[in-house]
């Protein structure tokens, strides 16, 4: 199979979806290749703070969802099927894939990020065997028993406030000395009697037979390591960004997030970059959003006039 476009959003994160929405408003042909379930990694969340209209959060598996509907309400359609590769096709994108090639006028790049992994012995092993991502999807398994969440920001106090419903003892860990997120979930977190901060401290091996039974902590000053007992653990110590795709024909930071200028605009002429995978992402919910919405008004001037930044 192999169709013509105005715009390829590649990517079905709540940026993709968002821009999706926004496009297809404005009136032009759009295509969003994505890789399994639309919403990427918010369709795990069970809560998102600090969306408009929703003063008492809203879960990810439901905002997701609704944005993909009202985005197919105004003609956007979707291939499941993630694109492989994407090159120039005269002044046009051709994006691969397996169930055929997309030949669109222009592209928004909304691949987000993935999570980071510690890289420590026993993380491969265990996958899926007490080494989670999914607070919400595990830990109403895990009830009555300890977990550890690695990481100090945003993501892993969420995720460690969502198990601390369900679990008995939740020991975060974090190599700095102080929580990096936002003061709200700080406040959360401290006050929480099931959980317990490990500052400056870092997870070194994850130990145990058929699943996860204790996880291996290292301090940072002094370099003293001890074995603690744990059932899961739940790794939010970063994002990486999914820019594989794109190396070559947009400019990446050192990151290796995806550069762009105050319209999402990116350097190659009609390519757009909208969420976590731009550079300077505030990494929240709201601001994919916007960054969609950006990224359509900019696409769609150029699909009007042909000029891109000051060409």
């Amino acid at each position: 199979m192999s169709q013509e476009v105005d715009v390829a959003i590649i990517g079905a994160g709540l940026a993709g979806l968002s821009a999706a929405l926004t496009v297809g408003r404005l009136g032009h042909s759009t295509l969003v290749m994505t890789d399994g379930v639309p919403g990427g990694e918010l369709i795990k969340i069970e809560k998102i703070d600090g969306v408009p209209g929703h003063a008492e959060g809203v879960p990810g598996y439901d905002l997701c969802p609704i944005t993909q509907e009202q985005a197919e309400e105004v003609g956007a359609t979707f291939m499941d099927s993630p694109a492989t590769a994407i090159v120039a096709d005269g002044d046009k994108w051709r994006g691969t894939s397996e169930e055929g090639d997309v030949l669109a006028r222009s592209l928004i790049i909304a691949t987000g990020t993935s999570m980071a992994k510690l890289g420590i012995p026993g993380e491969d092993r265990f996958e899926g065997k007490g080494v989670s991502e999914c607070a919400s999807c595990d830990a109403p398994l895990l009830r009555g028993k300890t977990a550890v969440v690695a990481g100090g920001g945003d993501s892993a106090m969420q995720e460690a406030l969502v198990l601390a419903d369900h679990l008995d003892k939740v020991i975060m860990v974090t190599p700095g000395d102080v929580l990096t997120g936002q003061a709200k979930y700080r406040e959360a977190i401290e006050e929480n009697p099931k959980i317990e901060i490990r500052y400056n401290a870092v997870p070194t091996e994850i130990l145990g037979e058929d699943s996860v039974s204790h996880i291996k902590l290292k301090e940072v000053a002094s370099g003293a390591e001890e074995d603690i007992e744990a059932d899961a653990i739940f790794v939010f110590i970063g994002l990486v960004p999914n820019t594989s795709l794109v190396a070559g024909l947009v400019t990446l930071d050192e990151t290796g997030r995806i550069e762009v200028d105050a319209s999402m605009r990116a350097a190659a002429k009609g390519i757009c970059a909208a969420g976590n995978v731009r550079r300077g992402s505030p990494h929240r919910a709201a601001g994919a959003m916007g960054d969609a919405a950006a990224a359509a008004v900019a696409i769609d001037r150029y699909l009007a006039t042909g000029t891109w930044r000051n060409s």
